[in-house]
C-alpha cells in the first residue's frame, strides 16, 4: 500500500468527516459525534495535530491531536483522537502510520506526553500504558492511557477541550 501522511489541506475537511462518520458507523462504545468533536477543535484553533492518510489520491484515515489539561498544572500535554480509518482501509497499516508520524511530530513540538482513550490492546504497541497517577472520570482506568516523552508522568485528572462535548 502506498500510503502518504500529511497535514490536512481545508480541501480536505469534507473528506475528513465523511471518513470520520464511516469509521465510527459500527464502532462499539462511542455516541457517534467524534465528525462534530474534529469539527469543533478546528473551528477553536486547537488542532495542534490533523494528519490524513492518502491513498490513491483519497483520504482513507485521519487524526487529531489537541491539548489537554491537567489538574496538576503539568503543561505541554496532549491528547490523541479522534483517530479514523475508512472501515475497508482497516488492518492494512493506515492507523499505525497515522499514529507514528502523529507521535512523532508531538516529540518534535516538545510534548512532554500525549493521553488517548481506546483499546489498551491495540495502543500499547505504540507504548500507551495505563498509568494510575492519570485519571479521566467515569472511565474504565485500564482504557485510558498515556505516553511520556519528557520529565515525569504528572498526577491529576485530565480534561479534554469543550469540543468533546460537541452534538451535531
Amino acid at each position: 500500500m502506498s500510503l502518504k501522511i500529511r497535514s490536512e489541506l481545508e480541501s480536505d475537511i469534507n473528506s475528513i468527516e465523511k471518513v470520520t462518520i464511516e469509521a465510527f458507523l459500527d464502532a462499539p462504545h462511542t455516541d457517534h459525534t467524534e465528525q462534530y468533536i474534529v469539527r469543533e477543535l478546528r473551528n477553536a484553533e486547537v488542532l495542534t495535530i490533523s494528519l490524513v492518510a492518502e491513498f490513491q489520491g483519497s483520504i482513507v484515515g485521519h487524526v487529531a491531536i489537541s491539548p489537554v489539561t491537567i489538574s496538576s498544572g503539568a503543561k505541554k500535554w496532549f491528547g490523541l483522537g479522534p483517530i479514523s480509518v475508512l472501515p475497508k482501509n482497516q488492518r492494512a497499516g493506515v492507523g499505525s502510520a497515522l499514529m507514528q508520524e502523529a507521535l512523532k511530530i508531538l516529540e518534535e513540538l516538545g510534548a512532554s506526553g500525549c493521553v488517548l482513550l481506546g483499546d489498551p490492546d491495540y495502543y500499547n504497541r505504540f507504548g500507551f500504558k495505563p498509568k494510575e497517577s492519570l485519571i479521566l472520570p467515569d472511565v474504565p482506568p485500564e482504557y485510558f492511557q498515556a505516553v511520556l516523552f519528557s520529565g515525569t508522568f504528572p498526577s491529576g485528572e485530565v480534561t479534554y477541550h469543550e469540543a468533546f462535548n460537541a452534538k451535531a
